[in-house]
């Protein structure tokens, strides 16, 4: 791994030397846009509007509107003028409950490395930070820009995790939410039940990046000429949003039994569904049984005609286990 900053993280008095590495890196299959004809390199050049004529890279500026609606070009110097790049410090200016800083302002995270012969100073504060529970706010600058940040440790390590500044976050403002529908209690109770039919602890190993796969699929199967994916038959769900709604506690019911029947037959539940099943096909066929017997006794005590005996014999021909109890009754 490279550091991409170094400098010094400052809370109070004490001023920790560290080295900034990325914590993060693409796992996406790097390409190059062609000519989809005959694969072509397509090239981009950075030239001046109306010409040909291209322009190098240390010469191109950036131009900024003044509130007065001014053209102002600042080049890379100008910019590199400003007081705050000048502070190699990361400010830590307090410490906050962990879970008072909502993940959504979470943006990238960067590995901190003690820089220092001396590790002490960094080994107490991450074992500080770890004991309180709670998450260091600092400010640094970093590539041009002035950073919000939020010191935590992860995997043993100070992480520095840069934070989205409030204008950054959008306020989630949806019209469609404005009336919201009445819940019924059966229906938050099933689907509770449903949250804890699911209830797991998150092992990011657990998953992976179906695309890249996927993707890297594919690519072998063009190399080789073959077809990486076979056409299926596109089914038709058919569903308008009505229906979704009328059947939203159905679908809860289904989902909770199905993932009751496939957490019991993990267990060896199958062959104990089975034993249930055939409990409750049991006592029918007692039933049925015993409405026989009391029906061929009702028919020998009043005399029945010789028709509705015959029928009565053909129906325990047909039935040979309810026939087998009226012998023994015999």
């Amino acid at each position: 791994m490279r550091s991409i900053w170094k400098g010094d993280l400052s809370f109070g008095l004490v001023n920790v030397p560290v080295k900034v590495y990325s914590a993060t890196e693409s796992h996406d299959r790097t390409s190059h846009q062609v000519d989809s004809k005959d694969g072509t390199r397509i090239r981009y050049r950075k030239v001046r509007e109306g010409t040909d004529q291209e322009v190098e890279f240390a010469d191109i500026a950036n131009a900024y509107e003044s509130d007065s609606g001014e053209t102002v070009i600042l080049t890379k110097s100008d910019l590199a003028e400003l007081p705050v790049q000048r502070s190699p410090e990361i400010s830590i200016t307090g410490f906050v409950p962990e879970e008072q800083v909502d993940p959504i302002y979470f943006d990238k995270p960067y590995y901190l490395e003690p820089a220092s012969k001396s590790t002490k100073a960094y080994v107490l504060l991450r074992q500080a930070l770890a004991d309180t529970e709670r998450l260091a706010i600092a400010t640094f600058t970093l590539r041009n820009r002035t950073r919000l940040a939020a010191l935590r440790v992860v995997d043993n390590v100070m992480t520095l995790q840069t934070l989205l500044w409030p204008d950054e976050v959008r306020k989630p403002e949806f019209a469609s939410l404005d009336d919201e529908p009445e819940l019924r209690p059966q229906e938050l109770s099933m689907a509770a039940s449903l949250i804890d039919s699911m209830a797991t602890d998150f092992d990011p190993d657990e998953y992976e990046d179906t695309y890249q796969k996927e993707l890297a699929k594919l690519i072998e199967a063009k190399a080789q000429g073959s077809e990486a994916f076979p056409a299926a038959d596109e089914s038709d769900d058919g569903a308008d949003d009505d229906s979704e709604v009328a059947d939203l506690l159905a679908a809860l019911r289904a989902s909770v039994k199905s993932r009751g029947e496939s957490g019991s037959s993990s267990d060896g539940g199958s062959s104990s569904g089975a034993t249930k099943s055939a409990a409750k096909k049991s006592p029918a066929k007692k039933t049925s049984s015993t409405a026989a017997k009391k029906t061929a006794a009702k028919k020998t005590a009043s005399g029945a005609v010789k028709k509705t005996t015959a029928k009565k014999t053909t129906t325990a021909k047909k039935t040979p286990a309810k026939k087998a109890p009226a012998k023994k009754a015999g």
